[in-house]
C-alpha cells in the first residue's frame, strides 16, 4: 500500500484498489485579481443599494408631506429625509467618480482613496439618519371618509 500522494473520498479504481494516486494540479493558474474590475463591481453593487434607499426615502417624503404639518414629527422627518437623500445624491455622484476613474493608474490612488473615505462616511451619515427617520415613524396617511 502506497503512502505517497493519496486522494481520499475520490472514486476508487474499478479494479477493486481503493487508493487512487492524487491527480497533479489541473486547475488552471489563479489569474491575478483584476482590482479594476472589483472596484467597478463594488461601486455597482453600491449604487444599486443607494437606489433602494433613494427609492424609500422618496416614499417616506410622499407620505409625510401626504399627512401634512398636522402631523407632530413633520419639520424634523422632512429635514431628517431631505439630508438623507442629498446625501444619497452626493454619494451616487462620487461612486459615478469613482467607477470612472482607472485604479491602475498610480497618480489617481490619493484622489480615489479621499473619494472612497468621503463615499464611506456619508454612508455612514446616512445609516444614521435612517435610523431617526425610523425611529420617528412614517405612516401612511389614513383616508378619510
Amino acid at each position: 500500500m502506497a503512502s505517497d500522494n493519496l486522494e481520499m473520498n475520490g472514486g476508487a479504481d474499478r479494479n477493486g484498489d481503493a487508493e487512487v494516486p492524487l491527480r497533479e494540479n489541473s486547475r488552471r493558474e489563479p489569474r491575478p485579481l483584476n482590482m479594476n474590475n472589483y472596484a467597478n463591481k463594488k461601486s455597482v453593487a453600491e449604487s444599486m443599494l443607494d437606489v433602494a434607499l433613494l427609492m424609500a426615502n422618496a416614499s417616506q417624503l410622499k407620505a409625510v408631506l401626504a399627512q401634512g404639518s398636522q402631523f407632530s414629527f413633520y419639520v424634523p422627518l422632512v429635514t431628517l429625509i431631505s439630508i438623507s437623500l442629498i446625501l444619497q445624491i452626493l454619494v451616487g455622484v462620487l461612486l459615478i467618480f469613482i467607477f470612472k476613474w482607472n485604479l491602475n493608474d498610480q497618480r489617481m490612488h490619493y484622489k480615489l482613496n479621499v473619494m472612497e473615505n468621503f463615499a464611506t462616511a456619508f454612508v455612514f451619515i446616512i445609516v444614521v439618519v435612517n435610523v431617526f427617520i425610523t425611529a420617528f415613524g412614517v405612516q401612511m396617511p389614513v383616508p378619510s371618509s
